[in-house]
């Protein structure tokens, strides 16, 4: 169900221990041939897909699409909150639904520039309520929970295979350009295991990372089906804790 189509009483009446989804995407670039609100668009896709599985399982709150993507400024189109605004703002949200009586709040994610800041908000969200034993709170990414088969890349990159597919399946008219005449910007950082401070310029020129070229729709509603059912599948998790337990 989702929060935003609720009145205020349904809200109240709902039961405490439902699992709040805060899906947090973002608007950024994603090379030469996908819109910049790409992350949102395929987070949005997930999103409703487990919200049809999931029923009154689960309650979702508006997407939130301003994310931490500040390694990608110099591109034109890319709208950022940097890493310490952004970590407050997810921690506001938490704090809202806590004031609501909600005990489980589960932030999904959908970019990769947010993982960091948003793993130290749930992080200190919970010394800040270190007296509460009935908290579950959690950041995820939703492409962490299945892994794909029949595909090239290993693992997500930046208007990839992954994100190009996933574009071509759901939105093809927003795709740009003849998309098989890219090129692959390879995966990897510098001087691993270190890990070595970036910005998207270092690693790509056009913008992306990974192999657009080989992108399908085929390719694309596999990962869909692919992802929503790891999150289902992770969400039933949460559903089934007992409210004390470590896992």
């Amino acid at each position: 169900m989702y929060l935003a189509n609720l009145t205020w009483p349904a809200m109240a009446a709902l039961d405490k221990n439902t699992p709040v989804v805060i899906p947090v995407a973002a608007v950024e670039q994603h090379g030469h041939h996908l819109p910049v609100y790409t992350d949102s668009l395929l987070l949005g896709e997930v999103v409703r897909r487990v919200e049809l599985a999931m029923g009154e399982r689960a309650l979702f709150a508006p997407l939130q699409w301003l994310g931490n993507s500040h390694h990608h400024i110099d591109f034109p189109g890319t709208i950022s909150a940097g890493p310490r605004l952004y970590l407050d703002l997810l921690r506001e949200l938490a704090e809202n639904l806590l004031i609501h009586g909600f005990t489980r709040i589960v932030f999904l994610n959908g970019h990769g520039g947010n993982i960091v800041p948003g793993k130290q908000a749930v992080f200190e969200l919970r010394q800040q309520h270190r007296e509460r034993q009935d908290l579950l709170l959690l950041f995820s990414t939703y492409w962490e929970f299945s892994a794909p088969t029949g595909m090239e890349q290993t693992s997500m990159g930046h208007a990839c295979e992954w994100e190009t597919s996933m574009i071509q399946r759901l939105a093809p008219q927003l795709v740009v350009g003849e998309v098989a005449k890219l090129e692959t910007v390879p995966f990897g950082f510098g001087f691993e295991p270190a890990y070595r401070g970036w910005i998207t310029k270092d690693r790509t020129v056009p913008g992306h990372i990974g192999s657009p070229q080989l992108a399908t729709p085929e390719k694309g509603e596999s990962l869909f089906a692919t992802f929503a059912a790891g999150v289902e599948q992770f969400l039933h998790q949460v559903t089934q804790w007992d409210g004390k337990s470590w896992s």
